[in-house]
């Protein structure tokens, strides 16, 4: 790591629950690279205060996490067509003082769902409602995925979700069965209240062919250790938060990283 100097650039993530993954991913990438930048996760008091020292102190970049995704596009200047097609945010570039929101989890579930050679036949559950929900749905439908069930318990969001891509809405998701179920919940999430708990029903694990967890932290979630011993084929939150991470990296520097870059960049963020 560089000596600190007044020269360096700040790049932030804000997260009501912020983890190691994104500061040693970027990091690890300035270093690699010779960037004079550096990266510091914070978990804000006050959202609104925070988005307005993105912007007085000159901090180049901002990755929004969960709850924030929604709640900062009252708060920035422009929306790239990534972040105004589903009204989510999970990233912000300050060019001078003008604060830009893009949503790069979109193109990282596109990629992923292309890579693992996912089927767009398959019916998907997808469990959440929330921003990173609107980016994944947005991406599933996107794709040429049709037949498709939001659950939420918020009927509101839920529906709304539903509805904007001509798929169903249901309270739970203990009498459905899908191809492939995606939790976009924090349930499995470290340090969270829920973090030894999965997301989907035994039944539903068992009934489904694939299996995704955006969770990132840890990347062997309980859901996804319940699909791998089922013998389920599965999508981790640690290959989006590595692929979006590193669409983000770009964003800020201009400098594209290279996969074998990415790749250890992500082995190095989850390292002990």
């Amino acid at each position: 790591m560089p000596i600190l100097s007044k020269d360096m650039t700040l790049c932030i993530s804000l997260s009501a629950r912020p983890s190691n993954l994104g500061t040693r991913f970027h990091n690890f990438l300035y270093e690699e690279l010779g960037l004079n930048y550096i990266y510091k996760a914070f978990a804000p008091v006050n959202l609104a205060q925070a988005i307005a020292g993105v912007r007085g102190l000159g901090i180049r970049g901002c990755a929004v996490s969960m709850p924030y995704k929604e709640d900062v596009i009252a708060l920035i200047d422009g929306m790239d067509a990534s972040a105004s097609a589903i009204d989510s945010v999970n990233t912000i570039v300050n060019d001078a003082g003008h604060l830009t929101a893009y949503n790069t989890d979109y193109s990282a579930v596109q990629r992923l769902l292309a890579e693992h050679d996912v089927p767009s036949e398959f019916s998907v559950i997808v469990r959440g409602s929330g921003g990173m929900a609107k980016a994944v749905t947005a991406a599933l439908h996107d794709a040429g995925f049709a037949r498709g069930t939001i659950v939420a318990r918020n009927e509101v969001s839920g529906r709304a979700l539903a509805d904007r891509y001509g798929y169903d809405w249901a309270p739970d998701a203990d009498a459905l069965t899908a191809d492939l179920i995606v939790n976009v919940t924090p349930v499995g999430m470290a340090g969270g209240v829920e973090a030894d708990r999965t997301s989907f029903p035994d039944p539903v694990i068992a009934a489904a062919s694939m299996v995704f967890d955006v969770v990132a932290s840890p990347a062997e979630t309980p859901l996804i250790v319940a699909a791998r011993a089922g013998g389920k084929h599965v999508i981790t939150g640690a290959e989006v938060a590595a692929l979006q991470a590193a669409e983000q990296f770009f964003l800020y520097t201009g400098i594209r990283p290279t996969a074998d870059q990415v790749r250890r960049a992500s082995a190095f963020s989850r390292a002990e």
